[in-house]
C-alpha cells in the first residue's frame, strides 16, 4: 500500500506544467498594462483629455520651457534666457495674496 500512494505523488504533474508559468507571466504583463494605461490618462498633455493644459519645465531657469495644450494642438515654447523688451502700456496690477494665490486687476 505504500508503494500505492508513492505512485501517485509521482504521477502528479501540475508542478512541472509550464503552461502555468506562462499564464502567471501573462497575468503580470497585464497589471504592468493596467499600471501604464493609468499613468497616461493622468498626463496632462495627454491626447486623449478633453481639458488643456499647460506645463512649464524648468520654471525660472535659462532651460525654462513650456508647452501649451488647447484641445489635440500642442504648442511647445522654450526660453531664449534673454529678458524682452518693447513698447507698451501698463495693463494693470497683479496682487500676491496671503495664501500664496494671485490676482489680476486689470486698469
Amino acid at each position: 500500500m505504500a508503494e500505492h500512494r508513492r505512485l501517485n505523488i509521482l504521477d502528479d504533474d501540475d508542478g512541472d506544467d509550464p503552461i502555468l508559468s506562462v499564464v502567471n507571466i501573462i497575468d503580470v504583463f497585464l497589471v504592468i498594462i493596467a499600471v501604464l494605461l493609468v499613468a497616461v490618462m493622468e498626463n496632462p498633455i495627454n491626447p486623449f483629455a478633453l481639458q488643456n493644459a499647460v506645463v512649464i519645465k524648468d520654471p525660472g531657469e535659462a532651460t525654462m520651457e513650456m508647452i501649451v495644450k488647447k484641445g489635440n494642438e500642442l504648442k511647445r515654447y522654450k526660453s531664449s534666457g534673454q529678458i524682452g523688451e518693447g513698447q507698451g502700456a501698463k495693463a494693470g496690477t497683479a496682487y500676491r495674496l496671503k495664501d500664496g494665490s494671485m490676482i489680476y486687476v486689470p486698469e
